[in-house]
């Protein structure tokens, strides 16, 4: 329900997070999306109706009022975050990412967010339909991101073109890009769709970087290796750089090893945070267990790329960084950290800025940014840029 003394009437929930059905179904997205903290949580104690279902061919009794992920759940299905764990894959809960696509009645929905209803048929075997995804862009870039190359640009005016793909798995109160990170209204795209638009603005711009960003751009596996597999397809000249920006917590092995061989050949990976405790006051994820894992696969991950691919692949370690949410104490430990796998990675740090439930956090001053980039050069990084109000210092 909406806390009226709270709401701010910014039609976020109007236009952009918005609830697809005719009652509350308890997704919680619109409660996660919300800027202003105004959707609150009641606990409903009312009756429900059983209703039936079909689900791949089985009938079953379910509570009315539920989205169909829950339905699913009880009726014996494995809902997983990991690609490959559980029948559904489900990270985000927010509608953006399309990654719990199902066939309810024929179509395409998102069992997420969707209402469950009496005599639905579901199939949850999407393999012969295309996976779906909101992307918002394409837009040329300036910088570019944790991975593009700090050498590229000079005496130019753009060096990579962007996209941004909605939904994630994390749920960071200083959420940099969070009109895109809760987008579930916005029409969803083919893999063919966001390659193509990609690659006709690369032309336009006459740049060599096309890059995705998020959001989280990994939780729906197979729409991304599928655009990246397009994209190379549609750009094989040895020039083109294939651009993936993550904060990592769902990049495995296996999974970085089928985006290479899809032909990204740029990769920024951002731990947020060492301490576990940094981790969760930013990412918002309040189940430890989770959170611990979380921040384990995105570290590993880091280190599997500079070990396995450092001739391949153009690696990038992004650092956000606040005062608010991390220590210099914490910083030179990173630092320590990335200096251990490899001293010449690029490194970039993200001073945050107030944004989204955040909006009181004063960002990090010119010469406060100047002191981190130190911090880290101590640290025997030698590839540090460092994101100021005042634009970037490189190396």
């Amino acid at each position: 329900m909406t806390d009226e003394n709270l709401c701010e009437n910014c039609g976020f929930c109007s236009s952009v997070s918005r609830c697809p059905n005719v009652h509350c179904v308890g997704c919680l997205a619109c409660y996660y999306a919300c800027p202003y903290e105004a959707k609150i949580i009641v606990e409903d104690r009312e009756e429900r109706e059983t209703i039936r279902i079909t689900v791949d061919g089985v009938q079953q009794h379910v509570p009315e009022r539920i989205t169909i992920k829950e339905a699913l759940k009880l009726s014996g299905y494995k809902i997983g975050i990991y690609p490959h764990e559980g029948e559904v894959q489900a990270p985000c809960g927010l509608g953006g990412c399309w990654s719990c696509m199902v066939i309810a009645d024929g179509e395409p929905v998102r069992a997420c967010i969707t209402e469950v209803k009496d005599g639905m048929r579901i199939e949850t075997d999407v393999g012969s339909t295309k996976p779906l995804r909101i992307i918002h862009g394409s837009e040329p870039h300036t910088v570019g991101g944790k991975a593009t190359p700090w050498t590229e640009g000079r005496g130019g005016r753009y060096i990579e073109v962007a996209v941004w793909a909605a939904g994630c798995n994390l749920r960071c109160r200083s959420c940099q890009n969070y009109s895109v990170t809760y987008d579930n209204s916005s029409a969803a795209l083919t893999p063919e769709e966001a390659a193509r638009l990609v690659t006709y603005y690369r032309r336009r711009y006459g740049v060599r970087g096309m890059a995705i960003s998020g959001g989280e751009p990994t939780l729906n596996k197979r729409w991304l290796i599928e655009y990246f597999r397009e994209l190379k397809k549609l750009n094989p000249d040895k020039e083109a750089r294939l651009h993936l920006d993550s904060n990592g917590t769902l990049l495995t092995p296996e999974y970085i090893d089928e985006l290479v061989e899809a032909g990204v050949n740029n990769i920024g990976v951002e731990p947020k945070g060492l301490r576990l405790e940094t981790f969760m006051d930013i990412s918002g994820i309040g189940d430890r267990e989770l959170a611990e894992r979380y921040l384990k696969t995105s570290w590993e991950a880091a280190k599997y790329l500079i070990d396995n691919y450092k001739d391949k692949v153009y690696v990038g370690i992004g650092v956000p960084y606040n005062s608010e949410f991390m220590s210099f104490e914490e910083l030179a430990q990173i630092g320590d950290r990335i200096a251990s796998m490899d001293p010449e990675v690029q490194v970039c740090v993200l001073d945050y800025f107030p944004a989204f439930r955040r909006r009181e956090m004063r960002r990090p001053s010119y010469y406060e940014m100047l002191r981190v980039k130190k911090t880290l050069n101590d640290a025997s990084l030698k590839c540090v840029l460092v994101q100021t109000a005042l634009g970037h210092i490189g190396p």
